[in-house]
């Protein structure tokens, strides 16, 4: 599966805050009880903890320096997050590493610039309109909100270009970023009335980002230490810097110690258990912080010690328990393959060529596939899909469960209650109308027809199709999201549509996928946005035009980097390209084939050999029962710290994750968020999200700098600078002859 993008579950980092859903729930039994004794706050506890009742309207917000900082991180995080996705390594800088070095930066701005008031065009306005505030540090947050994550179309420019052998261009992928990322903003301003005005559309994860802002500009009293969170930042910036230089450069082999390879070499058995690449990474340690704080992981510190357990126990049933089981019986010939690969094979465990089976305008010859054969898959990459069933019909069953009294109140709650005081202190705030969101969608819409029709990437009446599915599903999933923090994703739903529409029209699969599920999804993301905005009183015309320039910004710089990429790394998404094997876009190249390109039909259908993998939707739909009645009758039980799709996360990373990434994020998890967290709990309240802030940065800018450094340079070619130390991984059990 395809890191997040093709997880049909939510990220583990949705279940930050989750820990004040359950008591939630019994808020919203009294609520209307409550009502008029917190008339001048919010109904519900955990909003009331983290979100001030006040506003200082006359705080500026869209400043100079907002300006300046929110476009410089933008782009710079799109850079960096690009450059590493193309990598094996892939980070992401995330949104907490802006709210912190912006932090330093705003206030050395309001010391340095100069004070004097222009007037252009009748408006007034100056360089340093005071000390920055909290609305400035928030809207900049929001500009670089929207290069945290890559743009999903880029996917399809990068598999167009490097697999199937047809790019599209810069232009017309500018078109194709464009359309379907800003396509969302249209959706989310129609949909504020129901998941962003309401006191009961809570969003826990915007509560995080709150209580973070309030920290920084509120007098805390938290002790822990005599530094300060800047000064622990810069301490973990200068030394991840400098430590890269050793795993990243001289010393590759830190990133992969394989203790089953080192131990036996020659055996072929030692080196599947043991590699990360094409093994399951058992006992594969790791001293590079970027394999313990990946793009598929995140950060050890982000994510509470119950909850990482909860991945990490999921993790090994079906790496290390199911996997081997389902490999060493042979289950599907998979030991003519390595165990572990995201690519697709022949029935022979050759490497499948797609160019073998398709016609000249890039569709599925039928009569050459007879000939050449049906496609294959490895066990685990088999497994992740069913497990994606799995995980998506799981994830609505436990939220059925769970949430469901609390869902179901909180809808009648937004048509009943009366306005909260938050969205009573907004109403100082012109909105955005609604035919600026419309302006919107029509230009978008119209430009997409226009691209997918010129450029070939898939019929108009697909586009409309595709646009009805976020137009219905943005408003009950994103409920569901507001209320419990998890959102279902819409990919699989999405792949079988189009795929059984359109079997055989690879490019048309990933291109409808990328309208239809990518939409709904960046809609939320900017109800999201929207509801942050809300809770710390931003004008909504500023966010508008915040988040609008950030996602433009960010797309050219992405799609810059991925174009000077391609054309300038030698073997890029190749192994001989290492480090930048393109693992993701790999994994969404065999995702658009085995949907596209072969289709669900022959690849799922009930005369092919993955067929039952579609039942795993069962043990999905019934996993969460047991949990729920054991704690029902026993609430206190360790039941209760049991999140069934918690479990299922990982799978929605493998492949094409490196197997020991989670290994060695459990580990980092235990030190930091168990033993400091329990040990140490006020300088971890302190200073935790600046150390991790700390070393994702200080890599980040040491692989950009070591990469330039010694992008001509050849280094000395000795054992440790040899990453694959378990050889015999990449090969099939069946097709290799153990020397006797």
């Amino acid at each position: 599966m395809d890191v997040s993008k093709e997880s049909s579950g939510s990220s583990h980092d949705d279940f930050i805050s989750s820990s004040g859903m359950h008591d939630m729930e019994k808020q919203t039994k009294n609520v209307d009880g409550m009502a008029d004794e917190v008339d001048d706050d919010s109904p519900f506890e955990m909003v009331r903890t983290a979100v001030s009742n006040k506003d200082s309207p006359e705080l500026p917000c869209l400043t100079f320096r907002s300006w300046v900082l929110g476009i410089g991180f933008c782009a710079a995080l799109s850079f960096v997050n690009q450059f590493y996705w193309f990598r094996e390594n892939s980070i992401i800088l995330g949104g907490f590493v802006v709210q912190l070095i912006s932090f330093p930066l705003g206030y050395l701005m309001a010391l340095l610039l100069p004070k004097r008031t222009f007037n252009t065009f009748g408006w007034s306005w100056s360089l340093n309109p005071g000390p920055f505030n909290i609305k400035e540090h928030v809207i900049v947050s929001i500009f670089a909100g929207a290069s945290v994550g890559t743009a999903y179309g880029i996917d399809v420019v990068t598999i167009k270009r490097m697999w199937y052998k047809s790019g599209l261009g810069f232009g017309p992928s500018v078109l194709f970023i464009l359309t379907s990322q800003i396509m969302g903003y249209s959706f989310a301003g129609f949909s504020r009335k129901f998941l962003v005005y309401p006191a009961s559309m809570i969003w826990p994860a915007s509560l995080i980002s709150v209580t973070l802002f309030r920290t920084f500009h509120e007098v805390q009293s938290i002790g822990g230490g005599r530094f300060t969170r800047s000064q622990i930042f810069w301490i973990c910036f200068i030394g991840s810097f400098a430590w890269y230089f050793i795993p990243g450069v001289i010393f590759p082999a830190l990133g992969f110690l394989s203790i089953l390879c080192f131990a036996a070499p020659g055996n072929i058995i030692a080196n599947q258990l043991g590699d990360a690449f094409n093994g399951v990474g058992m006992l594969n340690f790791s001293l590079d912080w970027s394999y313990i704080s990946s793009a598929y992981t995140q950060s050890p510190i982000a994510i509470p010690w119950v909850y990482a357990c909860n991945v990490f126990v999921g993790f090994v049933i079906i790496m290390w328990v199911a996997t081997p089981i389902g490999y060493y019986t042979n289950t599907w010939d998979t030991q003519l393959m390595p165990m572990y690969s995201a690519s697709v094979y022949t029935t022979n465990g050759s490497v499948f060529d797609i160019h073998q089976v398709m016609t000249n305008n890039g569709m599925l010859d039928v009569e050459k596939y007879s000939s050449y054969g049906p496609l294959r898959l490895t066990f685990a990459f088999a497994m992740t899909y069913g497990l994606g069933f799995a995980g998506l019909v799981n994830l609505i069953s436990y939220i059925a469960l769970n949430h469901g009294p609390s869902i179901m109140e909180q809808m009648r709650q937004a048509r009943t209650l009366n306005e909260d005081v938050h969205m009573r202190l907004m109403r100082v705030y012109k909105e955005v109308p609604h035919w600026w969101y419309g302006v919107t969608f029509v230009i978008t819409f119209a430009l997409s027809i226009v691209t997918c029709e010129v450029y070939n990437l898939m019929p108009w009446y697909w586009v409309i199709v595709a646009t009805v599915i976020p137009l219905v599903f943005t408003v009950p999933i994103g409920i569901i999201q507001a209320i419990s923090n998890q959102q279902p994703g819409l990919n699989v739903i999405t792949e079988f549509i189009i795929g059984y529409a359109r079997a055989g029209d690879p490019i048309a699969n990933v291109t409808f996928k990328v309208y239809g599920y990518i939409t709904m999804a960046q809609a939320l993301a900017l109800v999201s946005d929207q509801k942050l905005g809300h809770y710390m009183k931003i004008p909504p015309r500023d966010l508008f035009i915040a988040q609008l320039v950030g996602t433009i910004i960010a797309a050219f710089v992405q799609l810059g980097v991925a174009f000077w990429l391609m054309d300038t790394v030698a073997n890029i998404c190749t192994p001989e390209g290492f480090p930048f094997t393109c693992i993701q876009a790999n994994t969404f190249f065999s995702a658009s084939v085995i949907w596209g390109l072969v289709g669900p039909e022959r690849m799922f259908g009930t005369s092919s050999p993955y067929h039952p993998i579609l039942y795993l939707f069962i043990l999905g739909a019934l996993l969460p029962v047991p949990f729920w009645l054991w704690k029902q009758k026993f609430p206190t039980s360790w039941i209760r710290h049991v999140h069934t799709p918690l479990l299922f996360i990982a799978s929605g990373f493998m492949p094409p994750a490196p197997s020991h990434v989670y290994t060695n994020w459990f580990i980092g998890c235990f030190f930091f968020n168990y033993l400091w967290h329990k040990y140490r709990n006020a300088q971890w309240n302190r200073y935790a999200f600046a150390l991790s802030a700390g070393l994702d940065s200080g890599l980040a800018i040491s692989g950009i700098v070591t990469y330039f450094a010694f992008m001509n340079v050849k280094m000395p070619d000795w054992w440790g600078y040899n990453t694959h130390h378990c050889p015999l991984a990449a090969h099939g059990m069946s097709s290799y002859e153990q020397p006797v």
